[in-house]
């Protein structure tokens, strides 16, 4: 693990809070697997006196369904994406975040208080933001690949060494984007249109991968993967020669957030809590360690320019990333359309 910058002194409870905290007491969080510092919760605690439970989700799917069962109770705050943080605001279950309490704030880049399901962030604050795309082997794959179509109709030199994702709204996302619609697409037609183009797709495919893409194409298995841009850094730090491009056609903006429950019994130590995470010594651990980028401004700007230079997708700017489709929440009868065309993607012999 690398370890974070030392650039970011360590900050006094007074410069962290404009707000004295409330009686110390247990705030739960729950936030996907190695996705935080493991010392943040223990360093919140010598600083505030509030003791951190953590608890792990897999999915957004995972932790909507328990938060959903309860109303709300039993949880502080949660890491979602940005889809889930529209939905829980949608049903009445998130706190407004104070931004008096959450002075931080002022440390994130402008486009980041402008996405659109949360202009101004009144209910979540994002925490890291990135895009999908190629990841590539250069120097199997010449001239680098530039279009969605490439991905989802290998020529013969690539059939078999192509892998997608399977979480349903990134492969959805990679055949809208190849016929020119927005991630969003809610056209019945359009759905029908990439299922069958998927289905084709998957004929010329090694199969779905969500989790070992990169590890296949460093091994010389693949050659090109859909993937998520953090995570072909994973492959690029064994191997240079697996690169990431973003096709011509565009790709999906996806912002993973922090969010606040309305019921939670400590709302001053969770709005402390999101700040604490802001600060840029805390915050700047994602890209050191995650190989993501991050929405905050001050964080990013410490960052050591060698792993701007070995991770070049991390260099990505905000208004470049603001100019992709912005992944968002859909309705329920469009989400169940790109369900059953997933499902019968992936299950397809």
């Amino acid at each position: 693990m690398k370890k974070a910058s030392s650039r970011f002194a360590r900050l006094s409870l007074a410069m962290l809070m404009s707000a004295p905290l409330a009686h110390a007491a247990d705030l739960v969080v729950s936030n996907w697997d190695g996705y935080m510092a493991p010392e943040t919760t223990d360093n919140f605690e010598k600083l505030t006196g509030a003791k951190v439970i953590t608890d792990i989700h897999a999915t957004n799917e995972e932790i909507l369904t328990k938060v959903l069962a309860n109303g709300g109770e039993g949880f502080d705050v949660l890491f979602v994406s940005s889809p889930a943080a529209e939905i829980l605001h949608k049903k009445g279950l998130l706190a407004e975040i104070d931004p008096t309490k959450v002075p931080n704030l002022k440390n994130l880049y402008p486009e980041a208080t402008r996405l659109e399901y949360d202009p101004g962030n009144h209910f979540s604050v994002p925490y890291a933001w990135g895009t999908t795309g190629i990841c590539y082997r250069a120097d199997k794959v010449s001239p680098a690949p530039d279009s969605w179509k490439q991905l989802l109709n290998p020529s013969d030199a690539l059939k078999g060494k192509v892998t997608l994702l399977s979480t349903e709204r990134w492969l959805m996302a990679a055949g809208f984007l190849a016929n020119g619609w927005d991630v969003n697409d809610s056209n019945p037609a359009h759905i029908k249109a990439v299922r069958d183009q998927l289905l084709k797709a998957r004929k010329r495919i090694l199969g779905f991968d969500d989790t070992t893409f990169h590890a296949k194409l460093v091994s010389g298995e693949t050659y090109m993967a859909h993937a998520f841009d953090g995570w072909c850094n994973y492959g690029t730090a064994e191997n240079p020669d697996v690169k990431f491009a973003v096709p011509k056609e565009g790709s999906d903006l996806w912002v993973d957030t922090m969010v606040i429950l309305k019921k939670s019994k400590n709302i001053d130590n969770a709005q402390a809590f999101v700040n604490f995470i802001l600060t840029p010594k805390n915050h700047v651990w994602v890209v050191e360690n995650v190989d993501y980028k991050i929405p905050n401004r001050v964080a990013m700007d410490g960052v050591d320019p060698a792993l701007l230079a070995k991770f070049p997708n991390l260099t990505t700017t905000p208004a470049e990333l603001l100019k992709m489709h912005l992944l968002r929440d859909v309705s329920d009868a469009t989400h169940q359309a790109y369900t059953a065309a997933v499902r019968d993607v992936v299950t397809a012999p």
